[in-house]
């Protein structure tokens, strides 16, 4: 099998013959839905869980990062985080403690308490992974999935693409780049991604929550802004339509696909949020983005699934295209042969 998650296609069929016997259980394993809901009584209880295996600097922050953004793309609060450490044999104590104050650092940031989880050195490996666990909860009633788009929403995404890919490629791939040609202030900015315009979706969901009728929240992560839609669209069983030009592609990713030859539309995407919602609210939301110093974009919008996943560029309308896998792990894998 290539680098990257599971092709879509297996995991619906790994996910088949997943049977759920607790009735508690509101939303469990599904295409295009990354948190599970769990009824607790008085509110609901979100749990997600994502590995962090490309970037290596920063890795323990990213962690956080990550799984608490899917958190917050069901409208709750990331509350208890759980963390595995996986540490290669190489590494000194420096390195794990490093690794280890990246988690809390950032677990501190968000207010969010780290609970529990594992460390190990461990045979086979040559960089650290780190396996996160977060917890969070919202009221009933409030709860947001990416599986709850109307066809005539409009699709709304923040800040730009593609934050994550960008700064994993200028801090993994800094000599490369500079081999090619890019200039040093270009690759720096490049690694700021990280922070500024940051990988956190936090801010943007809870304006957005509290701002408009929000039908669907999703984070567009592997794979890319088109894999997010997708996902948007499978979970939500509707078509959709987007404009090209409308995309917002962050001028340093551009030059860094460039150098790449990588497509920034299937580029590792965390740090965007994709929201769906009523087409006359979207100018109230995008003021409230505004106000709080985020970007916000109305790219396209919800259809029906008859008419399918259209990409309306210069050409005119062409289907949507599809990245089997995320750009930034067939860079990996073409460097690797």
């Amino acid at each position: 099998m290539e680098i990257g998650k599971f092709p879509p296609q297996l995991l619906q069929k790994l996910l088949s013959g997943e049977a759920v016997h607790d009735p508690r259980v509101l939303l469990g394993p599904r295409v295009g839905e990354d948190a599970a809901v769990i009824d607790m009584g008085d509110r609901l209880l979100v749990a997600k869980t994502d590995p962090i295996t490309f970037a290596t600097d920063a890795i323990g922050w990213y962690s956080v990062q990550v799984n608490a953004n899917d958190i917050a793309c069901t409208g709750a609060m990331p509350r208890w985080y759980l963390a595995t450490i996986l540490i290669p044999e190489q590494f000194t104590e420096d390195q794990a403690e490093t690794v280890f104050n990246q988690v809390l650092t950032a677990c501190n940031e968000m207010g969010v308490a780290l609970v529990g989880g594992h460390s190990e050195v461990t045979f086979g490996i040559d960089r650290p992974i780190v396996m996160g666990a977060m917890l969070g909860e919202v009221e009933k009633g409030k709860l947001v999935t990416t599986g709850g788009a109307q066809e005539g929403d409009s699709i709304v995404i923040t800040k730009g693409i593609a934050i994550e890919g960008t700064s994993v490629l200028a801090r993994e791939e800094e000599t490369r780049l500079m081999e090619l040609g890019l200039p040093a202030h270009t690759i720096e900015e490049a690694k700021r991604y990280l922070y500024e315009p940051g990988i956190s979706v936090l801010r943007e969901a809870r304006i957005a929550c509290s701002e408009a009728e929000i039908h669907s929240l999703h984070d567009p992560t592997e794979g890319g802004l088109v894999t997010g839609l997708r996902e948007l669209a499978s979970a939500s069983g509707l078509g959709l339509a987007v404009e090209e030009s409308s995309i917002p592609v962050l001028p340093e990713c551009t030059e860094v696909c460039n150098a790449l030859n990588l497509d920034p539309l299937g580029l590792l995407a965390s740090g965007s949020l994709l929201m769906t919602l009523p087409a006359p609210q979207v100018p109230a939301l995008l003021a409230a983005l505004e106000r709080e110093g985020v970007g916000g974009y109305e790219i396209g919008q919800m259809i029906a699934p008859e008419e399918g996943l259209i990409m309306i560029g210069y050409q005119g309308e062409v289907p949507m295209p599809e990245f089997p896998r995320d750009e930034l792990a067939r860079y990996i894998s073409t460097k690797c042969t």
